[in-house]
């Protein structure tokens, strides 16, 4: 048996309960982990609330949770890994309980924390994801709307390290420590636009918006082209010509063992917030709905 959390309905975050569940047992390609660590995404929150009902399909108790580390115990046929192995990866079945199964594991580099190894996953492939289909390159100018969240910060290192010049808008609290991941920060907020420009003389080739903030218009008449757009959060995009990316393409399938290099190396910073008992997930729901996380909210199981 395994601890995990459950919700039978949709609802408010009071609806995930600790249960006893069985543990999983891995299928071809897969392995099951003790798990060390588990990411709270906001996607978790808007599954559990039923905002994703009609897009993603749920079948009742779920376990929610997209991604885990921890240390292989069992491995089903076909999986490159064994028994004793740290791995992270992407979910099946849930993250949120003692024992969780892994479709595709990667090795967890000896340097990188639990914490920011199960952290990566989701964020990090969304960031190289939206990159990719941006095309933006090196010499090029990149503003990422949001880059104190998650996808954003991993998305702004990303382009430093590939020669491109990163703007990016934040609150003020965040400006002094995306400065210092070699991108320029403003303050986002009104004024934003004349901001930007300020800071990029030559002009935005590309944005990348992380937030949702409404600044998808002004985003079209700084780059002078809606297809150099790209949001993973304003569901409005439609509207202004943008492209709403969501889920997975080829161009992030392998890129997990390389950010995970990355973040060991010390190259990719991702700063975790909090960690919370696996009891106190619904603590953690309700920290993300609030906005009070300053980075990742991670479960330790």
């Amino acid at each position: 048996m395994s601890r995990a959390i459950a919700f039978s309905e949709y609802g408010t975050p009071e609806v995930l309960r600790l249960s006893e569940v069985t543990a999983p047992e891995p299928g071809p390609g897969q392995v099951r982990i003790r798990v060390r660590a588990a990411s709270v995404n906001p996607l978790d929150v808007k599954i559990r609330s039923g905002q994703m009902a009609g897009a993603i399909p749920t079948h009742f108790p779920v376990v929610p949770g997209l991604d885990a580390a921890g240390v292989v115990d069992a491995v089903g046929e076909g999986a490159d890994a064994a028994v004793g192995d740290e791995v992270l990866g992407a979910t099946a079945g849930g993250s949120y309980s003692e024992y969780a199964l892994l479709e595709r594991p990667v090795a967890k580099p000896a340097a990188l924390t639990w914490e920011v190894a199960a952290s990566l996953v989701t964020v990090g492939r969304t960031a190289f994801r939206v990159l990719a289909q941006l095309g933006v390159g090196k010499g090029q100018t990149l503003l990422v709307h949001g880059a104190g969240g998650s996808v954003g910060v991993i998305a702004a290192q990303l382009a430093v390290t590939r020669g491109i010049t990163v703007i990016t808008t934040v609150g003020e609290h965040d400006i002094e420590r995306i400065n210092a991941l070699g991108a320029t920060a403003v303050r986002y907020g009104d004024g934003w636009v004349q901001r930007v420009r300020t800071a990029a003389p030559q002009g935005v080739g590309f944005v990348l918006d992380t937030s949702g903030a409404g600044v998808l218009a002004d985003s079209v008449v700084l780059t002078g082209d809606s297809a150099r757009v790209i949001t993973i959060a304003d569901m409005s995009a439609a509207q202004h010509g943008v492209r709403f990316s969501t889920g997975s393409t080829d161009q992030a399938k392998d890129v997990l063992p390389q950010l995970a290099e990355l973040a060991a190396d010390g190259m990719l910073t991702l700063p975790i917030w909090r960690t919370y008992p696996l009891e106190e997930a619904a603590t953690a729901h309700t920290d993300l709905e609030a906005h009070r996380n300053r980075g990742k909210a991670v479960l330790l199981p």
